[in-house]
């Protein structure tokens, strides 16, 4: 009897230096967690806190030696403002880099803001091609006060564009520039090499050149050994000046090359449906658009796709946008027709 008592007094004993140990274990815990608690709210405050003392040293070197609870709260507010202001700030600024937000520019004149022109026209040329620039020269662009003329009085703009030489600083690039001190009518693409893989890309960069540098309803690009009709072209271009979104040519299909061998070969072939046929775009020869898809492609213009020809390239674009595709007979070149704006050379 006397063992037995003894092992309970022993057994209770036991079990209440257990729950002693437990609770103290617990205590333990909530002060752990108290103290990562109260040290959160602490560095959190404590730039604002080193914020406000100096402000107030400020105001008391100011002769101000007491500082509200509202001015407090209001400088803090002001704070967390300049913060996200400047944060946006950044994310505009990389998104200005990358090409998403267009570049804002006035055209002025002596006596005020000038009347935004009605076309800028590119001749998309290339080196060894002299002879059809002068030949465009006398026959339809003119030159010198003749051009500036046409500049004033129709409001339309031309110059041929041509790239870089893949041979930089070469013969090829001083005649060009020699060239261009002559005329004063041509626009050199300093991103642009002129080689065949990149023949593609070339109107892409001259629609990007010209809407950041004039600011016209419509951009034209016309192929070197193409005759225009200024006039019937200004015609035609005010007909459209209602439709703020549309794209004008000779619209046609085409066929798919799919055999390396051939001279119009597609590398991507296989995106275009039965791979017989491109779908509806303007021919090459000339084509143009409006203000609002110029710019388009100026702030697109690092996720716009260029394929194997820029007549598709420039269609590929447009085809799922809200954009009107004029059919004009007048802009078909290789067809002769009555008030033509343009004929093949």
């Amino acid at each position: 009897m006397q063992s037995r008592g003894s092992s309970n007094r022993l057994s209770s004993s036991s079990s209440s230096r257990f729950q002693s140990r437990i609770f103290t274990l617990m205590l333990c815990m909530l002060a752990t967690m108290a103290s990562f608690y109260v040290a959160g709210r602490l560095w959190q405050d404590a730039e604002n806190r080193v914020y406000v003392v100096k402000e107030l040293d400020r105001r008391v070197e100011q002769g101000n030696t007491a500082i509200s609870v509202d001015d407090t709260l209001k400088i803090i507010d002001c704070r967390e403002k300049q913060k996200r202001l400047d944060a946006l700030q950044l994310e505009l600024d990389k998104a200005r880099q990358g090409g998403f937000i267009a570049r804002h520019f006035t055209v002025k004149g002596g006596s005020g803001n000038k009347k935004r022109l009605l076309a800028v026209v590119g001749i998309i040329t290339r080196f060894g091609r002299k002879k059809n620039r002068d030949a465009i020269r006398r026959a339809w662009m003119s030159t010198g006060a003749a051009l500036k003329k046409l500049e004033d009085e129709k409001g339309i703009i031309i110059r041929f564009v041509i790239g870089r030489s893949p041979n930089k600083g070469d013969r090829l690039e001083k005649e060009i520039e020699q060239e261009n001190k002559q005329t004063n009518d041509i626009i050199i693409l300093k991103d642009h090499v002129e080689t065949l893989e990149e023949l593609s890309n070339k109107p892409k960069l001259f629609f990007i050149h010209a809407a950041e540098h004039w600011d016209a309803e419509f951009y034209v690009k016309v192929n070197d050994d193409i005759y225009v009709n200024i006039d019937s072209l200004g015609t035609v271009l005010a007909n459209h000046l209602d439709t703020p979104r549309v794209y004008i040519g000779c619209m046609k299909s085409g066929e798919v090359f799919t055999e390396q061998t051939n001279r119009w070969y597609e590398p991507d072939w296989w995106k275009f449906g039965d791979a017989k046929s491109y779908f509806r775009h303007a021919s090459g020869e000339m084509y143009a658009i409006s203000r609002a898809l110029a710019h388009f492609i100026l702030i697109n213009r690092s996720i716009l796709r260029s394929y194997a020809h820029d007549d598709v390239s420039v269609g590929s674009w447009f085809i799922g946008l809200d954009v009107k595709h004029a059919k004009e007979g007048k802009f078909c070149c290789s067809q002769r027709s009555s008030g033509a704006v343009c004929a093949a050379a």
